[in-house]
């Protein structure tokens, strides 16, 4: 394996990897990675065309690139790897808890003690946080990112590049569409048209003196 990216979802993911004996030979990243002990005897390159050091049929590439709102990078870096001709594999946590009938794509990836449920379909590229519940059939789109602790209910579709954030809460039979992003704890329960943006209310602090 190849981890692209030295951050802080770079170092959750090979510590998964770590758990389940999987070799990372070694992790591309521009920025200085030395301060992460997980990563201490790897190989570290940080330039993308070392990349071709390793043929493409002989390695398998991790997206260890995490998503944020209005960051295109993980999915411009994915594409751009799979166009030099190399494939990501997906990351599945041993304490993730998944259905024998889901459909993951391509570089999923599922996270410690994430629970998905029969019937979900998994985007390529996508990222299921730590902790998410993705309940009985729902589909998630490409390039996804369903940040710790979101639930969603059953029948949820979202597009591709659709971000929902922490303990958010989908309620069933939502769609959500392409480029969309809902706030840490919002609580969805209309669909959502493209290239919205959705936070809950702020709370409101007072001074009782």
């Amino acid at each position: 394996m190849v981890l692209i990216g030295g951050g802080g979802h770079a170092s959750v993911l090979a510590d998964i990897l770590f758990q389940q004996n999987r070799q990372i030979i070694a992790v591309i990243c521009p920025d200085d990675i030395s301060s992460r002990k997980i990563f201490k005897g790897i190989s570290h390159l940080t330039l993308d065309h070392e990349i071709q050091k390793f043929p493409p049929d002989q390695i398998r590439l991790i997206n260890g690139l995490g998503i944020l709102p209005h960051s295109n990078i993980r999915t411009k870096v994915n594409s751009h790897f799979i166009q030099m001709g190399y494939q990501f594999d997906s990351v599945i946590a041993n304490s993730a808890i998944i259905s024998d009938y889901v459909e993951l794509g391509a570089g999923a990836q599922i996270l410690s003690r994430a629970i998905i449920q029969t019937g979900v379909t998994i985007g390529e590229n996508s990222i299921i946080n730590t902790s998410a519940i993705i309940e009985h059939d729902c589909y998630i789109g490409n390039n996804n990112h369903i940040a710790p602790g979101a639930i969603l209910c059953g029948g949820v579709t979202t597009s591709d590049a659709v971000y929902i954030g922490a303990n958010a809460t989908i309620i069933q039979g939502i769609t959500i569409t392409k480029d969309s992003i809902i706030g840490a704890g919002a609580v969805i329960t209309k669909d959502i048209l493209s290239s919205s943006i959705c936070y809950p209310n702020k709370g409101l602090v007072k001074n009782l003196k």
